[in-house]
């Protein structure tokens, strides 16, 4: 080991929860122990017994594996219950999808059972459907919107192509599917098609399924549809818990319920519609692989009919907790999650995450038979209704809201794993805590640690030499920032819990996403065949609780949040330039004449608007909060680990370390999303699932909203010094 790695080593041992210098074995030991428990074999049994039916939220095959995973638990050593909400969860009775124009073609909307696949005939599948969008029957031109997002309708508006009025027909992938209809009602559309093209997950990456593990030309991604980046859980209690006799808004009343019918379709059904379009030949970049010219539409002579009608029940929510209780802190609580539910059968996601949770859990159990003690409390969790927006955790955070604030110490979730590397985002203050965990974990095949395989990764990824130079010289993971789309959103966004999330992937693509596809079959074959990330996933995210749990000196390093923000604010601070810069050619080019003059002579020339003047923007008193904070963090670390008063003292500095997290939440919470309150992750209001970090200040540029932009630049300032500031009082 060099010099410089060995001291950045032994100074992040410090405050890492893994403590060499108090401790030089006894968590090792501890660790290596719990390894021994652990077992790919058991992982693989797990992932084949709770993926044998479809189990979606309400199902009576969705009770048996939360009533299973409570026996489960209970049979390890845990104390554990089953807390059950009552959420609107809306099935489609009819779906009906028809062209009209120029031919006559209905839509299968089914996938088929395949060869070599034993449960994709199965019975008590749901149907292929988007969930929450709304009933209708529409009958309208179609037009082509490519994956429709605020700048394909921008493109289509320079063409003089109008959407009012018309159903439109969008790509799935970049961008959550939940903005494709949102933007397009935005824009005056009466309905939504999605479709999944082969160009981005099925023939043209490679072989199809049962061959290959992309999508076939039936496969359909189910889904939610949800306006979630306004608030995720139940639409009808926004902000307070879906109990039983919980009062409910109407539907017409739930702002996140959209306003116009969306369907997901296979590229076998979306190929007539395509192929009967007219109107111009779509942009280079708009065209997928399949074997036409692709077409906008917009005119009257491609008509189709879309019709989906619904059942919109209340049904029960089962969200398993488990709690093993702590020796010495029993009220400062680690928490660990993932969902339960799938949308078919589900055997990655989620169940491989499961699979792991369930390994660790059963781990833990045998280490406290031997008489190990954790010194904080272990809650083990298992949600339901995560597939229709975050329902369970969403409802069990908003219930027990003040008590988790006061007892969290931090929320660990995983969803889905396969192979190949080790992906972790969430709140920086825990980066050196990550960076500890991946150092001390062996990839499975390679037996590099999953630290120097995604630094490799990573480093072959950079563009640029100078990135790739950081990379490589840097002893940190570069620990990513968390959007939404899992179960952490409710902790770390709306209470700022300190939270993780944890996974591998990136070797083992395919198109069985919230499909019947998502099979035990198709796992063993093109996912993670020997489950040996599925060991991985637990060992990981078992240290961390492990770590977490019996630190005498809570693993925060503020220094991580800063250098994050930081960064957050070099982007948002050049975005800003960008498009000042962006702007003032714009208007140059329009006032020489450069588009007309560009433009054929033979076509209807469509004038440009000018864009509106991007101002100016003083960052100056948030770079200074951002030194203050530098200089505070770093202080801190020193004095946390000097410190060397008594077992009060430095609980009550525990106390504080995980509660400085708060200090960044927004009173009144985020332009337009008051549910969502941290001030510097959220999901975006036209990402979805994508993170936009300072959302506040980044989002009000990008989106031209530049008064609210300067308020927002006011208030994350403020929240810089107020952590700051809350850092003085910390040891």
């Amino acid at each position: 080991m060099n010099k410089r790695l060995l001291f950045s080593t032994l100074s992040m041992s410090l405050i890492s929860g893994f403590v060499f210098a108090q401790q030089p074995d006894g968590q090792t030991q501890l660790e290596n122990r719990f390894d021994q428990f652990l077992s790919k074999e058991n992982i693989g049994h797990s992932i084949k017994e709770l993926s044998a039916k479809p189990h979606h939220l309400g199902s009576e095959a969705g009770k048996d594996v939360a009533l299973k995973l409570n026996d489960l638990f209970k049979s390890y050593g845990w104390n554990s219950q089953i807390e059950t909400f009552y959420v609107l969860f809306p099935t489609p009775v009819e779906r009906k999808l028809e062209l009209l124009l120029p031919v006559k073609f209905s839509a299968t909307l089914k996938e088929p059972a395949v060869p070599g696949d034993a449960t994709s005939g199965q019975q008590g599948q749901l149907p292929t459907y988007n969930v929450w969008g709304a009933d209708g029957d529409v009958t309208a031109p179609l037009v082509f919107v490519n994956y429709g997002l605020p700048a394909d309708y921008r493109e289509l508006a320079s063409r003089g192509i109008d959407v009012k009025g018309k159903i439109v027909i969008a790509k799935y992938g970049n961008s959550w599917r939940g903005i494709k209809p949102k933007v397009a009602y935005e824009h005056g559309a009466v309905g939504c098609i999605i479709y999944s093209d082969p160009i981005d997950d099925g023939y043209y990456q490679g072989d199809a399924y049962p061959e290959g593990p992309f999508k076939n030309e039936h496969t359909v991604q189910r889904g939610s549809v949800m306006d979630m980046v306004i608030y995720p859980g139940d639409p009808l209690t926004p902000g307070y818990a879906s109990v039983k006799n919980a009062k409910r808004l109407t539907k017409d009343e739930a702002v996140t319920i959209l306003k116009i019918p969306v369907l997901p379709i296979s590229y076998h059904d979306a190929k007539p519609l395509l192929e009967a379009l007219d109107g111009p030949v779509a942009p280079a970049s708009w065209r997928g692989a399949l074997p036409f010219t692709y077409r906008i539409g917009g005119g009257d002579k491609t008509k189709v009919h879309l019709k989906i009608k619904q059942n919109w029940d209340i049904v029960p929510a089962y969200n398993v907790v488990a709690k093993i209780k702590g020796s010495e802190y029993p009220d400062e609580w680690i928490i660990r999650g993932n969902h339960h539910d799938a949308w078919v059968n589900g055997a990655s996601d989620p169940v491989s995450g499961l699979a792991s949770l369930l390994e660790e859990a059963k781990a833990i159990g045998e280490l406290v038979k031997q008489g190990y003690k954790p010194k904080r409390t272990l809650v083990y969790t298992a949600w339901d209704g995560e597939e229709q927006s975050l329902l369970g955790s969403t409802e069990w955070v908003e219930q027990h809201a003040k008590e988790l604030s006061e007892k969290a110490v931090a929320y660990i979730n995983t969803d889905n794993n396969s192979s190949g590397f080790f992906s972790a985002g969430g709140s920086h203050a825990l980066s050196d805590l990550v960076t500890s965990i991946t150092k001390s974990v062996k990839d499975p095949i390679t037996q590099a640690t999953i630290f120097d395989r995604k630094r490799a990764s990573e480093i072959i990824k950079a563009s640029g030499t100078a990135k790739k130079k950081a990379l490589l010289e840097s002893p940190d993971y570069n620990l990513g920032a968390l959007g939404t789309g899992s179960d952490y959103s409710a902790f770390l966004q709306h209470l700022g819990i300190p939270s993780l999330n944890f996974g591998f992937g990136g070797e083992s693509t395919g198109g069985e996403y919230h499909s019947i596809y998502d099979s035990y079959d198709n796992y063993i074959r093109f996912k993670d065949p020997g489950f040996n990330y599925g060991l991985a996933l637990s060992q990981a995210a078992g240290r961390a609780v492990l770590r977490l749990a019996d630190a005498e000196k809570l693993p925060f390093n503020f220094t991580g949040l800063y250098t994050a923000v930081q960064n957050y604010t070099d982007e948002v601070i050049g975005s800003a330039k960008n498009l000042q810069q962006e702007a003032g050619l714009q208007h140059q080019l329009i006032d020489s004449d450069i588009y007309k003059l560009a433009a054929d002579p033979k076509e209807p020339f469509q004038a440009k608007e000018k864009t509106v003047e991007v101002p100016t923007f003083d960052f100056i008193p948030l770079t200074d909060a951002l030194l203050g904070l530098k200089k505070e963090a770093a202080a801190l670390q020193l004095r946390q680990q000097k410190f060397t008063g008594d077992q009060k003292a430095i609980r009550q500095n525990n106390q504080k370390l995980y509660q400085a997290e708060k200090t960044l939440l927004l009173e009144n919470g985020l332009p337009r999303r008051p549910w969502y309150k941290h001030s510097i992750y959220a999901p975006g209001f036209y990402t979805g699932y994508g993170v936009k970090t300072l959302p506040g200040i980044r989002e009000g540029i990008e989106e031209g909203h530049y008064d609210e932009a300067k308020q927002e630049l006011v208030k994350l300032t403020g929240a810089i010094n107020k952590l700051t500031q809350y850092l003085t009082t910390i040891y």
